[in-house]
């Protein structure tokens, strides 16, 4: 007769259940990577989307409004509502564009470079901990491949 174990699998049967589907093992560590991230952003004060805004502006420099949603994938009317939270913050600054009154210019501020450096910190300590097992090249592999998952539908 055969045995099973505690999660019902027989003796010498491969575990063929959800947590060996690879989309689940995304999900999970996804999850638990999402939850960890969300705390150290906390600690520096700025939501992912805060975050990611800032990033964005700390590269580009300046650049419309209409633009940075763009890169950000992200919908107008919750673009405004990040931006209104960073400008209110010191974080970011907007003026209308001189070539086209209908635009703002949205730049990053001094203010917003410091709570940018403090998320850079908090997000690479976790990266640290969490991927701490893996050499730098399987670091860099793993970048590679997650970067050419679709993500969008």
């Amino acid at each position: 007769m055969p045995v099973t174990d505690d999660r019902g699998v027989r003796d010498g049967e491969a575990c063929s259940g959800a947590e060996d589907r690879l989309g689940f093992l995304l999900a999970r560590h996804g999850q638990v990577m999402n939850a960890r991230l969300r705390q150290a952003l906390a600690c520096s004060g700025l939501s992912p989307r805060q975050g990611a805004a800032l990033s964005r502006l700390s590269a580009a420099g300046s650049v419309t409004q209409q633009a940075l949603g763009e890169a950000l994938a992200v919908d107008a009317s919750a673009l405004v509502a990040v931006l209104n939270d960073l400008e209110g913050q010191g974080r970011v600054a907007r003026r209308r564009d001189p070539a086209d009154r209908r635009r703002h210019i949205v730049e990053i501020t001094p203010a917003g470079e410091q709570a940018l450096a403090a998320m850079d910190a908090a997000v690479g300590s976790v990266e640290r901990e969490v991927l701490g097992d893996l050499e730098p090249e399987e670091i860099a592999q793993l970048h590679a491949l997650l970067a050419r998952v679709r993500s969008t539908g």
